[in-house]
């Protein structure tokens, strides 16, 4: 396989249209008064215009949540409330509708596609369609192996932009960001803490809901990952071959595709966090691509977000991951993006 260049990221992700963001403004000074009436939603609406590529912005008729799912081999370390290589069941619930994501975008109107990048059980016990992507069953242990080998790294993140073009060339208008993972946090937690500077406990929160004592081994098991990612900060793929994972390395390859196909995402938690922080230092202008759906009360993805200068859109205390709290925000985009279409000159 040859190597990724993610020096081309940088050229070939633009701006949205800041013009077209401003002439949105103006025709809401025209159409309410007083002119900042209708508050957060007119600012979504021209950040929607911008995005689009027109005024005013079109109503979201294709929201997709994609759910990528994978499992860590940190969780060994009994750094979850829920058993190592686990996953699989919670990716089952998903696909039988049970799962929370599935029922609220049943209501919403918005398809869910799960991702199976490395989740540790048998394929054959999935659809064939969920597995195509995957790169291998589960991850190494972070704190002690690289997670991935580069080559998988890479076909991990080249899977990440494939999905993004079928989804951008399939007409999907806004995509809602998911993840599903044993032990996602605290890979998490290792990438934001590199890429941020910061020591462990700044960053570990209480993921699964974890007690005390794992908390504990949750923090150690970050600083310990952080030895083996401080040395390869300056090579991204490298740093998700290290301390990553397959989940993570198609969750960025994803938003960077997705930023140059014009696609916009909303990103859920802090795993996703983690992932846009990883894409920003590859391309600076892709955080322009996305919305921070919700506030997971997560240390590490609050860090995040202030570092790609993402603001939350909701704060409803949910954390149960697997794109639940992204796709909670997407009633306030379709709202704005009614009002901006259909509100009378």
């Amino acid at each position: 396989m040859s190597g990724i260049d993610l020096d081309d990221f940088g050229s070939l992700v633009e701006r949205p249209d800041a013009g077209l963001r401003r002439d949105s403004q103006d025709r809401w000074r025209e159409l309410v008064k007083p002119a900042d009436g209708l508050g957060k939603p007119a600012e979504l609406a021209d950040w929607l215009s911008a995005v689009q590529g027109e005024v005013p912005a079109r109503p979201l008729t294709r929201p997709r949540v994609l759910v990528f799912a994978g499992d860590h081999g940190v969780a060994a370390l009994d750094v979850s409330a829920r058993p190592a290589g686990t996953a699989s069941t919670l990716a089952g619930a998903v696909l039988d509708g049970t799962a929370p994501v599935s029922i609220v975008a049943r209501q919403l109107g918005a398809q869910v596609r799960l991702v199976d990048m490395a989740l540790d059980c048998d394929p054959a016990g999935l659809p064939a369609d969920v597995t195509a992507h995957r790169v291998r069953r589960g991850s190494g242990r972070l704190d002690v192996e690289d997670a991935l080998t580069r080559d998988e790294a890479e076909q991990a993140f080249r899977a990440g932009m494939a999905l993004a073009d079928e989804e951008a060339d399939s007409g999907t208008d806004l995509v809602l960001l998911g993840d599903l993972s044993v032990g996602g946090t605290t890979v998490a937690g290792v990438l934001i803490a590199a890429l941020c500077g910061t020591d462990a406990s700044v960053v570990t929160g209480r993921g699964s809901g974890i007690d005390d004592l794992a908390w504990m081994r949750k923090c150690a098991a970050i600083r310990d990952g952080l030895r083996r990612a401080r040395p390869v900060l300056g090579d991204q793929i490298a740093l998700l071959a290290a301390v990553g994972g397959a989940d993570f390395a198609a969750i960025t390859g994803f938003l960077l595709q997705s930023a140059v196909r014009k696609m916009p995402v909303v990103l859920d938690g802090v795993v996703s966090a983690a992932c846009a922080l990883v894409a920003q230092r590859i391309a600076f202008r892709a955080p322009d691509w996305w919305l921070a759906g919700h506030a997971s009360g997560e240390a590490g993805q609050a860090k995040a977000l202030d570092r790609i200068s993402l603001s939350p859109l909701l704060d409803h205390a949910v954390h149960s991951g697997g794109g639940t709290g992204a796709l909670l925000a997407l009633p306030l985009l379709q709202a704005a993006a009614l009002l901006s279409a259909e509100l009378p000159a």
